[in-house]
């Protein structure tokens, strides 16, 4: 024997709704959870998350008197509420079709002049041959970037930036060396052994 199915959480709904427009009363959430599963066959823990969303969609009012909660919902209400939800859906139906006229002459004036013809693919395979010599001239040109005039100019200016912080250096070097000597009157060769400086170190040309 088959289980029987459950109700869907739109059955409860409209079930739950029956509630209010048949008797057109107010009720508290205890009211509702023993109407409901007794008169509707709606579960008894699923009452309270069933109205909640009832009032989340403005099907049921809810307003809190005290400590207690009162929901009712007149058939008035609801046929408004449907109303605007129609008129809602029918202005966004409205706006869709609209975006989609656009697109399509959008669409149908970009395939103007793109129609396959043997001139168009002709024209098609000179462009892709053209991009691909263009690609070709760029990596060329990157091979032969250091025979640019601009470039050795550049170095150039380089090179004496360079040239001069190493004459700065090499002073340094000196004016230590002699300080060292006079202080502790080590010689050439020692003075060199003890700070790693080559004995044929001098300024550059």
């Amino acid at each position: 024997m088959s289980k029987k199915k459950g109700l869907s959480l739109e059955e409860k709904r409209t079930r739950m709704m029956e509630i209010f427009f048949e008797t057109k009363d107010v009720f508290q959430l205890k009211d509702i959870e023993k109407i409901a599963p007794k008169t509707k066959g709606i579960a008894p823990m699923t009452v309270k998350d069933v109205l909640q969303s009832l009032v989340d969609d403005n099907m049921v009012d809810c307003e809190r008197v005290g400590t207690s909660n009162y929901y009712w919902s007149f058939p008035s209400k609801a046929l408004n509420a449907r109303n605007h939800k129609l008129e809602e859906l029918q202005k966004q139906l409205s706006e869709a079709k609209q975006r989609k006229e656009t697109l399509q002459k959008s669409i149908e004036k970009a395939k103007v002049g793109r129609e396959d013809t043997d001139e168009r693919g002709s024209l098609l395979k000179e462009l892709q041959a053209l991009r691909e010599e263009r690609t070709q001239l760029q990596t060329d040109l990157e091979k032969y970037r250091d025979c640019d005039p601009e470039v050795i100019a550049e170095m150039k200016k380089s090179n004496i930036v360079a040239k001069d912080a190493v004459s700065r250096w090499t002073d340094n070097v000196f004016a230590i060396k002699s300080w060292t000597k006079k202080k502790f009157s080590f010689d050439d060769s020692r003075i060199n052994k003890a700070f790693g400086i080559p004995d044929d170190f001098d300024y550059m040309d």
